[in-house]
């Protein structure tokens, strides 16, 4: 602090003076338990940016006719607005809602591109408080929503925190003893098999290790392979680490006779992954996951199913490793400042409105299933769990009609890469995890759809399917 106040020069000395009063509001508001930090969280194409989209634009204008009648502070017209503010993180890029909702409702619309970098943004939602003594106190109150959407393919760094070199290449490599990874991995391995370890290091000799690993995990992580539970995550989508030695090494049998020799290869490649884990891993641990409030898990049930077995068990084996990670538990104004924990967990499968709204149910139970001990250890630990099918932008329709004396639902809307809408019998969801014999009759065909415009053309918000109802479970209580 005294060097701050010795500081000559007014404008630095001013702009410091900003970011204490901005510092200081942030934390009257944290106090007052006025922000809530949502994270947007999910594996690779389960919809995460679509959903950080949607759920802005419709807050935005909730009071244009409203989409959210499962918000209660909108169905008991308490909402009073809701605009975006100045982004409290001046290091993390803003969220481009614009150039995302303008892809979504174009007159042609499309998806919006990948999450490759971190981003965020922070809505202001003005609303009348609900109890008539809270009214009198102040008429209005002002909720500051912070959300944070990431690349999923970061969460699976941190399982490696709790993992030396040796016991994460001995993993690994387990892992790619197995099918697919098997046939996946030979061009690194058969690579690796002429590089000695113990050798002294030179870049040459690990950079072009790295790159043959980099590919393999890109061709584990392709559409028609879709595995998930891809180690480091930066490596496939590495951000402003793009080059960095940090993203220069690879999995290692363990050494033999030889050891560890110093300034080997191995040795090198070693610390490079304490390094990872230290400044990419933890780093990201301490500065983002320690501050969130509640948390959304965004999951594409339905193109792990496409994808088999391997693709199903591995989403579920990312699914696992990760939530071991989340800091969940009760909160209140001590943790809030000083250890904020994760109160409230939502389960969501996207893309419901691929299948028939009479497969919506079987999709939240067999999700239930899938995420239930993630889900009971945080119910034990004190946090309101919920699980949901939902779609943050409907693309279909369900259609009923008869079809050899059965009445059978169909879905409508334009598949992907099609130019025509058409009507499609999408096919069932099982209840459970599917049995052996199910994944052998190749049942599972889940189709995917551009997205659609409203057929209300003055409507200002795209229809969903309860993407309210999640707002409600995540930020509802704090708008009361």
């Amino acid at each position: 602090m005294i060097s701050f106040f010795k500081d000559k020069h007014p404008e630095r000395l001013a702009r410091q003076l900003g970011q204490v009063v901005h510092q200081l509001d942030d934390l009257v508001h944290l106090t007052l338990n006025r922000t809530v930090r949502l994270a947007v969280t999910g594996l690779n194409q389960s919809g995460k940016t679509v959903f950080t989209t949607t759920l802005i634009h419709h807050l935005l204008h909730a009071l244009q006719g409203s989409n959210l009648p499962g918000m209660n502070v909108v169905a008991e017209n308490r909402l009073l607005g809701t605009r975006i503010m100045l982004q409290p993180d001046r290091e993390i890029p803003t969220f481009p809602y614009e150039r995302h909702v303008r892809a979504l409702l174009a007159n042609k619309p499309v998806w919006p591109v990948p999450t490759d970098a971190i981003s965020a943004i922070r809505l202001a939602i003005r609303f009348k408080p609900a109890g008539l003594m809270s009214r009198k106190l102040a008429p209005s109150s002002t909720l500051y929503l912070d959300i944070i959407d990431y690349p999923g393919e970061w969460l699976l760094d941190l399982p490696m925190l709790k993992l030396t070199f040796e016991e994460w290449s001995e993993q690994t490599l387990r892992l790619c003893e197995e099918e697919p990874r098997r046939t996946l991995a030979a061009h690194w391995r058969a690579h690796m098999a002429g590089v000695d370890p113990s050798a002294p290091a030179e870049e040459a000799i690990m950079r072009p290790a790295a790159e043959r690993y980099t590919d393999f995990l890109m061709s584990c992580k392709q559409s028609k392979i879709g595995l998930s539970f891809l180690q480091p995550g930066r490596f496939t989508i590495p951000g402003d680490l793009k080059g960095a030695p940090l993203l220069t090494f690879c999995p290692l049998a363990r050494p033999g006779a030889e050891g560890v020799p110093p300034g080997s290869l191995r040795d090198e490649m070693a610390n490079r992954y304490a390094s990872y884990q230290k400044l990419v891993a933890e780093g990201f641990l301490k500065r983002h996951f320690s501050r969130f409030d509640r948390q959304i898990v965004l999951l594409d049930l339905l193109g792990a199913l496409n994808r088999g077995p391997s693709a199903f068990a591995d989403m579920h084996t990312s699914l696992g490793a990760i939530l071991e990670n989340f800091h969940h538990g009760p909160s209140s104004l001590l943790s809030r400042l000083f250890a904020p924990r994760i109160d409230r967990l939502l389960f969501a499968a996207t893309k419901a409105d691929y299948v028939a709204a009479n497969q919506h149910h079987n999709m939240e139970r067999l999700l239930r299933r899938l995420v239930a001990r993630s889900a009971n250890d945080a119910s034990f630990q004190g946090v309101q769990v919920q699980s949901q099918a939902l779609a943050s932008l409907r693309c279909t329709r369900t259609v009923v009609r008869e079809h050899q004396g059965r009445r059978l639902s169909f879905v409508q809307g334009t598949p992907k890469g099609r130019e025509k809408e058409t009507l499609l019998f999408p096919g069932e969801i099982p209840e459970n995890v599917p049995e052996a014999d199910e994944w052998d009759m190749h049942r599972f065909h889940f189709m995917e759809f551009e997205p659609r415009r409203p057929p209300d053309a003055e409507s200002p918000t795209p229809p969903h399917i309860r993407l309210d109802q999640a707002l409600e479970f995540l930020v509802g209580d704090k708008l009361t």
